[in-house]
């Protein structure tokens, strides 16, 4: 008989700074042989699922459901979403054991007016399921709380940002899982936490670029010692005002003593670098990050990129915001370009949707701050609809072109990280002087065309200056908000196994 893994998957980074309560409308669920039909490149979740076939167990697939960043998940949502899980895993109960669980979770869920989403998730799949192995995939800005840490038996969290790694993190996740169930008895590993008192914006913290190139560098070569079954740097999720809050490192290894030296050793490492966490980029006010990009387009020969990072819905910002392209609609130099500038993009559902069928024409519309209203306001303009898709991402999405700027205006909160949505909506972004995207660090495909990248320091639900932002229940001391306070990781560590 084989051995039957129960999988599913739940995965949201929420943002308590953003007014949107992200339901039902955002996360596309896939449920039972529909989520085994679902893979995905880059994804976790199809790494789990190809990993255990291969390996000749029985999958048993619950659910898989996953949204773009947003504000804290619906109470209702979240519980039905919970409950289903629960329900499958108690019907395939019925039809035989359940030998290991694995799951792709983001590590940053937060339902509103309830608190963690993953913690109370794998609690109860613990009482349900007492004494079967759990292992779970993560984003790398998980926050590790103590009732993920204590219901979960090992972790596996992305190693790159951007998140190029994610199908990789899925097999890793999933290799735990057959580790634990050679033999006739599970054998479970130990897992050792270490809580650093941290937080670092995204985009202070992309891979490629120190201090994570070099922390990131002796994760793996933790992973390379025998008895280590994975090492996680997370960086915890900035955005988000919990009591959780902070970064850390989590390892998982054969022998408790390698699981807490190692752990120790790569948070040590982490704090002695935290004041080498700074933009990698060149970064500055959105003022004057419009100045340079118009002064530098007039006259480049690829794209000048600028990132609209305090408004990014990949961090889980509202995407509506309307600082930056008011200021480049306001330019005169921005009419002076050649090629209209490319603006991904405005959520508004009602301006999106008055584009349908209006291809060609013009019309008046007014967009943007539409659940924002405290960081900018509507913008109202005469222009033309050059484009409409019915269907990108589950999205509609228009173009519309005023003041010398292609707008893309979209029904639902998608993220803007790939140049194929200009192409899909009749826009070339390599022949473009200037385009502006709501994103931090630029993902490949931007960055491929990109012959200058500026950040621009918007305001929004995803503000880089994380001092200004008005955190309430936040632990402290935390760095960067404290500076000069004594930190000692052995004070922070945790065991199990």
């Amino acid at each position: 008989m084989k051995k039957r893994v129960f999988v599913a998957g739940l995965v949201h980074e929420s943002d308590s700074f953003n007014p949107i309560t992200a339901g039902e409308r955002d996360f596309p669920v896939f449920r039972g042989e529909a989520m085994l039909r679902r893979r995905v490149d880059n994804d976790a979740a199809t790494g789990i699922l190809d990993t255990l076939e291969a390996q000749g167990y029985e999958v048993i697939p619950a659910l898989f459901t996953h949204a773009v960043p947003n504000g804290l998940v619906d109470r209702e949502f979240y519980l039905q979403i919970k409950d289903e899980i629960l329900t499958a895993a108690k019907a395939a109960l019925r039809e035989g054991p359940i030998h290991a669980v694995t799951l792709e979770l983001h590590g940053s869920m937060t339902v509103r007016d309830f608190g963690e989403a993953e913690g109370p998730l794998l609690e109860e799949l613990r009482s349900l399921l007492p004494g079967v192995p759990i292992f779970a995939a993560l984003d790398m800005h998980a926050t590790m709380t103590p009732r993920m840490f204590e219901n979960c038996d090992g972790f596996a969290a992305f190693q790159q940002a951007p998140h190029t790694d994610q199908r990789e993190t899925g097999i890793k996740a999933a290799q735990m899982t057959v580790a634990a169930l050679e033999g006739n008895a599970p054998r479970l590993p130990a897992m050792a936490w270490v809580k650093v008192p941290l937080l670092v914006a995204g985009e202070q913290s992309a891979t490629d670029v120190e201090p994570m190139v070099s922390l990131i560098r002796e994760v793996r070569a933790s992973e390379k010692k025998p008895g280590v079954l994975a090492a996680s740097c997370l960086m915890g999720y900035p955005w988000c005002d919990n009591p959780d809050s902070a970064a850390g490192i989590l390892v998982v290894a054969r022998d408790r003593a390698l699981a807490q030296a190692e752990a120790l050793r790569l948070a040590a490492l982490l704090w002695e670098r935290r004041h080498d966490f700074s933009f990698q980029t060149e970064a500055y006010s959105e003022e004057e990050a419009v100045d340079l990009a118009l002064a530098a387009a007039l006259t480049a020969e690829k794209p000048v990129y600028l990132s609209d990072s305090g408004d990014n819905p990949t961090g889980g910002s509202s995407s509506d915001c309307t600082g930056l392209l008011s200021r480049l609609l306001a330019d005169e130099r921005t009419r002076r370009l050649p090629t209209p500038a490319l603006f991904g993009g405005i959520y508004d559902p009602d301006a999106a949707l008055a584009c349908r069928g209006r291809v060609g024409q013009a019309l008046t519309l007014t967009f943007g701050a539409k659940f924002d209203r405290k960081t900018s306001r509507p913008i109202t303009a005469t222009g033309v609809v050059m484009g409409f898709v019915e269907d990108w991402e589950g999205s509609a999405v228009a173009l519309f072109r005023t003041g010398n700027v292609d707008i893309v205006l979209a029904e639902k909160h998608i993220g803007y990280v790939t140049p194929a949505l200009f192409t899909a909506l009749g826009r070339d972004a390599a022949r473009a002087q200037l385009v502006a995207v709501k994103l931090g660090y630029l993902t490949p495909g931007h960055a491929a065309l990109a012959g200058r990248a500026i950040l621009c320091l918007s305001g929004g639900s995803t503000n880089e200056d994380l001092k200004s932002l008005p955190y309430e229940r936040l632990p402290r001391p935390m760095f960067p908000l404290d500076r000069d306070f004594p930190y000692d990781p052995g004070e922070h560590l945790s065991l199990k196994g």
